[in-house]
């Protein structure tokens, strides 16, 4: 049951720092309400027109791209960390099939053009 209440003293200690911050944001911050402050921003452009503009899909191509390299690369530095113990030739056959994959896919990407901007 010890290991309970530690579980429930992290979590209280969690919420109490969260609402502390909010509580310290909201006396210490200034506040003062404006049209222009409460209007929509993005990237500069004023908000005129629809609020529904066809966007480019190349972009959703280079954001799933950098997650996938960017995910694999977490899956590569705890491997390297720990090649040095017991994992031996059989786990550097693993990586190198890993490393692959990865290689054949971003080869596919390549040829296919989808890593040209325009």
């Amino acid at each position: 049951m010890r290991e309970y209440l530690v579980v429930a003293a992290v979590v209280l200690a969690g919420i109490a720092l969260v609402a502390s911050a909010m509580g310290a944001r909201r006396l210490l911050a200034p506040a003062d309400p404006t049209t222009a402050k409460l209007t929509t921003y993005e990237s500069g452009v004023d908000p005129v027109g629809a609020g529904w503009e066809q966007g480019s899909v190349r972009y959703l191509v280079y954001t799933l791209l950098y997650v996938i390299f960017a995910v694999d690369a977490v899956y590569l530095f705890p491997w390297a960390l720990v090649i040095r113990s017991d994992l031996g030739a059989a786990s550097l056959v693993e990586m190198a099939i890993f490393i692959g994959v990865l290689v054949v896919a971003l080869l596919h990407v390549w040829r296919r053009g989808l890593l040209r901007w325009w």
